[in-house]
């Protein structure tokens, strides 16, 4: 664990002067009850905003609260492909890469770690996604200017939603390998297609290299569909242009020797401006089968886009609120598809949806980050999977977003405030215990309580018998009037108990302590990624004379029915292996270190970094680095680490001299 343990120590000494710029000609205008700021230094990043907005009425007639679920045995019409537990991915945005993931392969973002492990530990594995719109402007350099393993480079400004290209060196690879060694998380990386007559691939190259079987697609191109209308292209840019850049790029890597694996291709990974059969129309999947590892389409089913950056058409949250608080929504989006999820099995391939959350340029505050979007990503990722989609990333973006599933403190506050942990990574906890980790589950959308929009269903098979039930009701009444009762029955006989694990709030516009199977990540700034709390698994009798188990549902809620004692263990096998934060400046929040592992830790890189964002103006090497305040620190570190841990954690680190006669002193001592 060494690698980890020096990450929190050198961010714990870190001497830090950045600041965050939210960069675009318009400022969000939050709608709703706003509640008081919880740090001033906030003030202007999405990610905490404090807006809270206000409940639709409920709905008129209401839902019947109380119906029977039937649920069929032995071969079931309408279930969906076999699913792996890691269904439920992240797409991170490649310029918050050193934010999200760490400085470099010495220095873990132990939260990070933490939430991947608690996915791992239910799925059996992760699937990560680092691309998204710096993709195609990024560049593998050697090494930067300032020693940075990334970097923004502002000489271009020609990047959807204004985000600058990007150079980064082999350590940003290197760390991804760190990581899937503690967590196994695979990884998806992206091949710029910006200059396609001088194909750029390092990338490639480095990442088969160093990432091995751990790298499982390279993505070919970000929505190709948008490029003639961001300039890219000229204007009557198209799918047989795509499809002939694609086959440029297959001639190049097979030239390369230094890309054994030629059949890592994603594509056509469009926005949703070209239909996907247009592309297959070209003959794309059939000319280039020996080469694609996956077929791949991004979506959001809004855009706030006119807040950010005064295009498109004006939308609010509030007025957006309803539209996620239907089962409609997700039949809505993945209808576009059906067509493309039946061709992608007769062709044998997967079908992914690349990159997608509640809406584009960032999501809407009080809406994106509330148990609104918590309870929709929930019904939304289990629709994908009824109809086929193999995988599904829900993006990750940086301060300047309100949908993130987590975020990293800036770096100059790293030090006293923790990770946020949004609602969205709630829902990946659901669907991956829904799921289970037997790679065997089949989805169906039970279209219950006659197909009433608001208490969607499905029910999750492994070989041809139901194990798992996801019931969700999207009504907000605390009341408890509007909580449904499913009477659920089994051919056959049920058991005679299930046990049932809840998604809670308050109500559907609550945005912190939201809880799952009663554990929480907690408020805005106060998680390490590891779950808080005792698990509460509800244990429900069933009747068996009548064949029937009575779940309740709260409204809001959703709740994961597991119908058998094994449904149980595979969902949740027990406590998950977690990486704890080992040192702080401030007295709380620490937690223990082991010498003998700092001892022997080591690390040659500086806090060179400010954090980043997705739009421009995030910062550039606002955090004067440490390698660069205190050349040759971290030689010094394996020395003291012993005997000076203490005296730096109890010091308020002011200044390059009272440091130095820390470890001056410190070292004398150790002599």
């Amino acid at each position: 664990m060494r690698l980890l343990l020096v990450h929190s120590f050198l961010l714990a000494i870190g001497v830090a002067h950045a600041s965050v710029t939210v960069y675009g000609p318009h400022v969000q205008q939050p709608y709703g009850t706003v509640t008081a700021a919880r740090s001033a230094s906030y003030t202007n990043a999405a990610t905490y905003d404090d807006v809270v907005l206000t409940p639709p009425p409920l709905p008129n007639p209401p839902p019947p609260t109380s119906f029977g679920v039937q649920l069929q045995t032995g071969t079931v019409p309408g279930l969906s492909i076999p699913h792996q537990g890691s269904f439920f991915g992240f797409s991170i945005e490649l310029s918050v890469a050193t934010q999200v993931f760490g400085l470099n392969s010495s220095f873990l973002q132990v939260p990070f770690l933490n939430l991947m492990a608690n996915i791992r530990e239910r799925a059996g594995g992760v699937h990560v996604r680092l691309s998204g719109n710096t993709q195609d402007y990024a560049t593998l350099v050697d090494s930067t200017p300032d020693g940075a393993a990334l970097e923004k480079y502002h000489s271009i400004s020609s990047i959807p939603t204004d985000t600058p290209p990007l150079i980064f060196t082999p350590e940003i690879i290197k760390m991804l390998a760190q990581i899937s060694s503690l967590t196994n998380v695979r990884w998806y990386l992206g091949v710029p297609f910006n200059d396609t007559q001088n194909w750029h691939l390092q990338i490639a190259e480095v990442g088969e290299s160093i990432l091995g079987d751990y790298l499982v697609g390279l993505q070919a191109g970000n929505e190709p569909d948008l490029y003639a209308r961001h300039g890219h292209r000229s204007s009557t840019y198209g799918p047989n242009d795509y499809k002939n850049e694609f086959g440029q790029l297959i001639q190049a890597i097979d030239a390369d020797s230094n890309v054994p694996d030629k059949d890592l291709l994603i594509g056509p990974n469009l926005a949703g401006v070209w239909q996907p059969e247009h592309v297959w129309g070209t003959g794309f999947v059939t000319d280039f089968s020996q080469n694609l590892a996956a077929l791949a389409v991004k979506r959001y089913p809004t855009d706030n886009c006119y807040a950010q950056y005064g295009i498109g058409t004006p939308r609010t949250g509030q007025e957006m609120l309803p539209s996620f608080l239907t089962h409609k929504s997700g039949q809505q989006i993945v209808s576009e598809y059906l067509n493309s999820t039946a061709y992608a099995q007769t062709e044998g391939l997967p079908f992914f949806m690349l990159e997608t959350n509640t809406a584009s340029c960032g999501g809407f505050p009080g809406l994106s980050d509330s148990f609104t979007a918590a309870l929709w990503a929930v019904d939304y990722g289990l629709q994908m999977a009824y109809v086929n989609f193999t995988r599904a990333m829900f993006h990750v973006g940086g301060q300047s977003d309100y949908y993130n599933p987590f975020t990293p403190p800036v770096t100059n506050q790293s030090t006293f405030h923790q990770w946020t942990i949004g609602p969205v990574y709630y829902s990946s906890l659901f669907i991956a215990e829904a799921l289970g980790s037997s790679n065997q589950s089949q989805v169906l959308d039970l279209q219950m309580n006659s197909d009433n929009e608001f208490t969607p269903g499905y029910a999750i098979y492994e070989d041809g018998q139901p194990t798992r039930v996801a019931l969700i009701n999207f009504v907000d009444d605390n009341s408890g009037a509007s909580d449904y009762t499913a009477s659920i029955s089994i051919g056959g006989t049920v058991p005679s108990q299930v046990r049932v694990k809840y998604l809670s709030a308050s109500s559907i516009t609550q945005k912190y302590n939201i809880t799952w199977a009663g554990q929480t990540f907690g408020d805005v700034f106060s998680s390490d990624g590891r779950p808080v709390g005792i698990v509460d698994v509800q244990t429900v009798n069933c009747d068996q004379t009548n064949n029937v188990c009575n779940v309740k549902v709260p409204a809001p809620g959703a709740a994961l029915v597991l119908l058998s004692d094994e449904a149980l263990v595979e969902s949740d096998q027990g406590p998950t292996m977690t990486f704890p934060t080992t040192a702080w400046t401030k007295l709380h929040n620490t937690a223990t270190v082991d010498p003998a592992a700092l001892a022997t830790s080591n690390g040659n890189k500086g806090i060179a970094d400010s954090l980043a964002s997705t739009s421009q103006g995030g910062g550039i090497n606002g955090s004067f680095g440490l390698a660069h305040a205190l050349p040759g620190v971290s030689a010094l570190i394996a020395v003291c680490a012993f005997v000076c841990l203490e005296s730096l954690l109890s010091y308020a680190v002011t200044g390059n001299s009272l440091l130095r006669t820390v470890l001056d002193t410190t070292l004398k001592n150790a002599r």
